[in-house]
């Protein structure tokens, strides 16, 4: 488990923190929300008001020859039509707005995530595969995006339409209403307890992409180092490792999440066939008319389908709530620690150093380094040399503050290097990477 692992299970956020920190990204743009909000609602009046012309045009049809209202149904459905026409138009414009919108808050969110990486201390990205941080700010911040352009315009959508379906069948039947009374807490519920399993999921499938993303980064940086020591097949071995892990990640979670939609379509179906059971019989004893039956059939149907796209929504929404959490907890990674209170800057530095007992280690209870001792004289030329692991990179590491002591200290010029600002020292040292 890398520090970026760490991070994660430190803070895993609940969704009520995700959805705040997306609104106030969010609320940076108010207009553009204000106009997909009004959209939104003008849109799905245009398109509640349909069923109830549909039933005033079946109204004026009678049986029999000579008794159908011609002029009053080429009236409604040629109204019909205009609102519809309008409602699509509608719809279009809301979309492009979404579009604009989700846009904003990714470039947001990838700008904020960039000035973050330049706080961090050298140590987070020591223990962070850097293909897991590209695949946050790439994949995570896209998946975020996709999100709030498509399931927060339908989620909008589906509200406003199931309110509206909801308030029109009572004023034609209540009666006929107190069918879902039994249908929609059964989907609510399975939706809640198929939520407890499927988050999980989607945090696993994030986490395994990102360590295959690492991986994938690391053999094609290093591919001259696999070639010169002949480990062509051991990379190849271990790619399969984390691709397969990977693909099985994907698998479960797609395979419990293909399950939400057809349960509750089977769910909102029963309604809508006792519903048109229980409205013939009212209409076989004169209760309704057909007109109107037409309309509560048409709402019912309007009413059950955002339910059934809600369980798509969800699975869709599961995955974003994943990637949210990957991207704040990189956002809110402790950056480096501040110089102390009173630092001060290193002006004309001779380069004396002087090590002094320093005890160090990367992790605690794993000492790396243990009471060292270093007398340096300016113009002098030392060669630190030893086997992979002994500590020469540490020494460099600490030399430059980009981690601190344990214990002992580390003077230049006669200076606790911990007493000077970190950007004074850093320019005071001359640093050839091996890689260079």
């Amino acid at each position: 488990m890398d520090r970026f692992d760490r991070e994660r299970s430190r803070r895993n956020y609940t969704t009520g923190q995700i959805l705040k920190r997306l609104l106030q990204y969010m609320a940076k743009h108010k207009l553009l929300m204000f106009m997909g909000f009004l959209l939104t609602l003008a849109s799905n009046i245009f398109n509640l008001v349909g069923p109830t012309l549909s039933g005033y045009a079946v109204n004026a049809i009678e049986p029999g020859p000579g008794k159908v209202d011609f002029d009053t149904v080429i009236f409604y459905s040629v109204l019909m039509i205009i609102l519809y026409a309008v409602s699509s138009v509608f719809q279009y414009i809301q979309g492009r707005i979404m579009q604009r919108l989700s846009m904003r808050v990714s470039y947001e969110l990838r700008r904020d995530l960039f000035n973050k990486l330049l706080t961090l201390p050298v140590g987070f990205f020591d223990k962070t595969q850097t293909g897991d941080i590209i695949s946050v700010i790439n994949y995570d911040v896209d998946t975020i995006s996709t999100s709030l352009s498509t399931d927060l315009l339908q989620i909008s959508t589906s509200l406003i339409t199931v309110l509206g379906s909801l308030y029109m069948m009572l004023t034609i039947s209540p009666v006929m209403v107190l069918v879902f009374v039994f249908t929609i807490p059964v989907s609510i519920l399975f939706t809640i307890y198929r939520s407890k399993t499927m988050r999980p999921l989607f945090h696993k499938r994030s986490r395994k992409l990102g360590e295959m993303n690492g991986f994938v980064e690391e053999v094609t940086s290093g591919q001259k180092t696999t070639k010169a020591y002949h480990q062509e097949q051991t990379m190849i071995s271990r790619f399969d490792i984390k691709n397969g892990e990977a693909v099985e990640a994907f698998f479960m979670t797609e395979y419990y999440g293909a399950k939400m939609g057809p349960t509750v379509n089977f769910i909102n179906n029963i309604s809508l066939s006792l519903v048109s059971v229980f409205g013939a019989l009212m209409y076989l004893k004169n209760v309704i008319s057909l007109g109107d039956l037409s309309s509560f059939v048409l709402y019912s149907r309007k009413f059950s389908g955002p339910i059934n796209e809600a369980a798509n929504i969800f699975s869709e929404l599961q995955s974003a709530f994943s990637a949210s959490n990957r991207v704040f907890t990189l956002i809110d990674a402790d950056p480096e620690t501040q110089d102390r209170e009173g630092a001060y800057d290193l002006k004309e530095c001779e380069g004396n150093v002087k090590i002094d007992h320093v005890d160090f280690s990367y992790d605690p209870g794993i000492p790396i380094i243990k009471d060292f001792s270093l007398d340096v004289k300016k113009g002098q030329l030392i060669a630190i040399v030893g086997p992979t692991g002994a500590g020469k990179t540490t020494i460099v590491n600490l030399l430059m503050r980009f981690y601190d002591v344990d214990k002992g200290a580390i003077f230049v010029d006669g200076h606790d290097i911990r007493d000077l600002t970190r950007k004074s020292l850093r320019l005071s040292y001359s640093m050839v990477l091996q890689d260079t």
